[in-house]
């Protein structure tokens, strides 16, 4: 069992608590609310396997939760953000462990790749599209580097959209602090919790991930951080090196902009435009504090 220990709230995670009271309920709901959500979002697009890709928007969109979260709490915004814009949106679950519900992304790194690579090729075969782009937020945005490198990933994936990825790994202290944030979930984290240690910065995991480079041939890669990252510290460790990428910091085009890092891959409009001028860059416009009402 990792050593948990209660992370303080620091001024500005608290700036940001009340909005993230939206996605903390979501995640405390019952079965049957997650089960409600899951059941409407093909209505709206969202894991709709009869969507077919547009000539605008040629490839689907898989997204990739992060630590504690699922496949529909961590997109209740963005996902329909993107549908609405005429993307073909996926989700997944990955690393669970037994007898831990709705909080994933707890199993091995190196496993949940695998499910990744099992749910695109499942996506890829609904809608005919030759690639997938990937957004993901946290892990969510650092595991699927595991599966571009190690898993034949890099083949069936045109852009990697990292929301705060922990790429470089973070300390224990790091992780802790998502605690607060998903009540309840220290009650159910008695067995071992190997997803967590994997991200621990110098762990076996992220030493082999790091090992020849940042990135494969073929990809693009866009890291969105934001300065008031709690979780993954210093925030320019998630940064990339190498072609095709991108980082972006998230002050740099809003100033007053204060999320941290559970409220930038969950609520965060403003990091979604820039993720949509991601996936089509072609048709990039300006992201600045007024994209959120985009």
């Amino acid at each position: 069992m990792l050593p948990w220990t209660r992370a303080r709230r620091s001024p500005r995670a608290r700036r940001t608590l009340a909005a993230l009271l939206l996605a903390v309920t979501a995640l405390l709901a019952p079965a049957a609310t997650a089960t409600a959500a899951e059941a409407a979002a093909p209505s709206r697009g969202w894991n709709d396997y009869s969507c077919k890709p547009s000539a605008a928007h040629p490839r689907p969109v898989v997204l990739v939760h992060g630590t504690f979260g699922n496949s529909v709490d961590n997109w209740l915004v963005l996902a329909p953000y993107l549908v609405n814009r005429g993307y073909c949106v996926f989700s997944l679950d990955y690393g669970q462990l037994p007898g831990v519900p709705f909080f994933n992304g707890l199993g091995p790194i190196d496993k949940s790749a695998g499910q990744l690579d099992v749910f695109v090729d499942k996506v890829l075969g609904a809608t005919g599209a030759p690639k997938a782009d990937l957004v993901g937020h946290s892990q969510g945005g650092m595991m699927p580097n595991y599966y571009l490198k190690f898993l034949g990933g890099a083949d069936k994936v045109n852009a990697l959209v990292g929301i705060a990825p922990d790429n470089h790994g973070t300390t224990l202290l790091g992780l802790t602090r998502l605690l607060p944030y998903f009540p309840g979930i220290e009650d159910l984290l008695t067995t071992n919790t190997p997803g967590l240690a994997d991200q621990i910065a110098g762990s076996a995991f992220i030493t082999k991930l790091k090992a020849g480079g940042d990135t494969v041939p073929g990809v693009r890669y866009t890291v969105i951080a934001t300065r008031y990252d709690e979780v993954v510290t210093p925030y320019r460790t998630q940064y990339l090196d190498g072609p095709s990428v991108r980082n972006v910091l998230l002050q740099d085009l809003c100033p007053v902009d204060l999320s941290e890092h559970v409220a930038i891959g969950t609520i965060d409009r403003i990091a979604f435009h820039e993720v949509a001028n991601a996936l089509d860059p072609a048709h990039a416009s300006p992201t600045t504090c007024a994209s959120v009402i985009g």
